[in-house]
This record gives structure tokens, sequence and C-alpha cells, in this order.
């Protein structure tokens, strides 16, 4: 079977599909996202067989943003080559904008300078005509939102998105999005990323439902804590794994002995439901249907197919959600590096 052939198995049913907000743009339930695992100066076989992996399970929304890698646009490049490989009909692809990317005063943010020109490099390292979703990845205090926003509704009038959506804005912040589009006759974002976990849920409650009220889907980046929410930290800090990283954002006072103790007792809960702590984890998650999609990321195949097995069971009994927010409540983590509205 050549690459990007369709196999059987792809579509049978295992993955299920979710209707993004009020649009009729279905997102996989799992999505790959590209932020750690895909730099480097090319492409590699293990990358590749990475992507081919969750494409294959029904994975069919791939989540990139202009500095990841690293360095900063190597993931871009790389997963662009790979992806020119497979049915671009097929799948989704997104990129955002909005971070530090470039130096000067040009290379962050959310002005029209930023985004377009930040839009537009995207698009030539993928080697893409346009995404499927482009965000505005922050929210950008500095900047009028309605030229943020502006800049958003000229990359869908330019055919280089479909759709568009918004990254870690609060919810005040959200709601402002909407009411200036709405005065201004301004592409609506349909989608929202938020950092969403069993241990950061800043969403529940305001975000998810003015979200769900609204029409506008949602996208958990973050739903495994950096690694956290997984096996890999019940025994020791693994040498390669992200806690060794400088610049991680899973800083190392967030594994300390208090906290394993509540990992182990969440893995010892997933083993009775019959998964891996990862899997129970995304499937927490994705137990809502205000959330469109969980974006998960990985560093083998073993990952990726551990990781999808996650959406045979979404279901979770009261007692098991009254379980897990004991659990969670005895950990003492840091404040999150991202929205807030604790």
């Amino acid at each position: 079977m050549s690459l990007g052939e369709r196999p059987p198995f792809r579509y049978d049913g295992r993955m299920p599909y979710r209707i993004c907000g009020n649009t009729g743009l279905k997102l996989s339930a799992l999505s790959l996202g590209f932020w750690h695992n895909f730099g480097g100066s090319s492409p590699t076989s293990e990358q590749s067989e990475m992507i081919h992996t969750a494409f294959d399970a029904g994975v069919t929304n791939f989540d990139l943003a202009n500095n990841y890698g690293p360095p900063y646009g190597s993931a871009e490049t790389n997963v662009g080559k790979i992806l020119s490989q497979m049915p671009r009909d097929e799948f989704l692809v997104s990129s955002k904008a909005g971070y530090d990317m470039w130096p000067g005063p040009y290379g962050r943010g959310g002005s029209r300078k930023h985004i377009l020109a930040s839009l537009d490099q995207s698009l030539k390292r993928t080697g893409l005509e346009y995404f499927d979703i482009f965000y505005s990845h922050c929210f950008d205090a500095s900047v009028p939102l309605e030229e943020t926003l502006g800049a958003l509704d000229t990359a869908v009038n330019q055919g280089k998105a479909l759709y568009v959506g918004i990254s870690s804005y609060l919810t005040e912040q959200t709601k402002e999005v909407l009411e200036i589009c709405k005065s201004n006759g301004l592409v609506k974002p349909v989608i929202h990323q938020p950092n969403y976990s069993m241990l950061n849920r800043w969403v529940e409650g305001n975000l998810l439902n003015f979200c769900d009220k609204n029409g506008i889907g949602v996208i958990a980046f973050c739903p495994l804590f950096q690694g956290l929410l997984t096996d890999k930290y019940l025994d020791c800090i693994p040498e390669v794994s992200r806690a060794r990283i400088q610049d991680s954002p899973l800083r190392k006072n967030e594994i300390s002995e208090q906290n394993i103790r509540v990992i182990e007792e969440l893995n010892n809960l997933a083993e009775k439901r019959g998964q891996t702590l990862a899997q129970m984890a995304l499937a927490w998650v994705l137990r809502t249907d205000q959330v469109t999609s969980a974006l998960m990321g990985a560093s083998s195949v073993d990952q990726i197919n551990n990781n999808v097995e996650a959406v045979k069971n979404l279901s979770f009994s009261p007692e098991e959600e009254e379980q897990i927010d004991k659990i969670v409540a005895k950990i003492n983590l840091p404040k999150s590096l991202w929205a807030s509205e604790a």
C-alpha cells in the first residue's frame, strides 16, 4: 500500500468525529499536536511513522504553530513534507501566530503585521495552499482586538484559511471577540483551544458553557499535562522526558513526591477501568460533548497506539468522577503557565 492510500480500517468507526461548534466541520475526537518531538533539520522516519499511524487510526486533525520545533518553524517544515505524501482532502491542518517567532517588534503579538506575515511564512514552510484552521495563539493586550480579528478575517477572505480560532483567551476576552466580530461583520472564530486536563480545570463552567451556547468548538491542549498524567513518572523522571528538557513547560516542582502519590492513585483507578492512565486522562477530557477534540502529543508510535485506545470508553460513572475529584484535590501544582481564571 502506497503512502496516503486509504487502508480499509481508517474509517471503520473506531474514531468518533464531533461537530465543531455550529459549523459543518467535524474533528476527530483525538487530534495530534506537534509542539514537541517534530523539530530538527529534516523529518525522520519515526516522525513520519507517528503521523501515518495516527492518520490510519482515524486521527484527521493535525495541529501546528509557527514556533513549534525546536528550532522555531522546523515542525511546520517537517510535518509539511510528511503530509505532502498524504491525501490533503482527508485531513485538517491548523497553525497559529502570536507567540515569539522572530526578532524585532513584529516577531510576536496580535498585530496585523505579525499575524499575516506569520501566516504567509507558515504556509511557505508547510508547502500548503491554505490552513483549515488558523489561530490567534494568545491574547495581546497591547493591540486592539479589532486589529487581531481583522487580520484573521483577512486570512479567510484571501483563501489562506478556511476557518479561524483563538487559543488561551479568557472567558471575558472570548465574549469580547464575538461582540467585535458581530458588530464589525468579521469572520467569527469557530474553535477555542484552551489548556484543559484533570489537573487544570480553569475552563469548566464559564468558558466551556459560553463556547457551547455560542456555537464555538473547544479543542483541549495538554490533556495529559505534559506527560504527568501518564505512567512515565510513576517510578522516576526518565532522562529523556520533558522534565529534563531545559525550558520545558513541565517544571520539576510539579513532579514532587506528593504529586506522584496522586498520580499513582489515578493510575490505580485507570486500571480498574481497564485503561492506562493516559487513556483515562484523554477520555476524561472528552467525557463532555462541550469538548470537540483532545489534542495529544507523542514521542513514539507506541504512545499513539496506546492513546487512540482511549476512545473505546469515554463514559465515567458519577462515582468515578467523584473519586477523581477527591484524588486530584490533593495535588499541589504551581500556577498555570497558560490562561487561568482562578
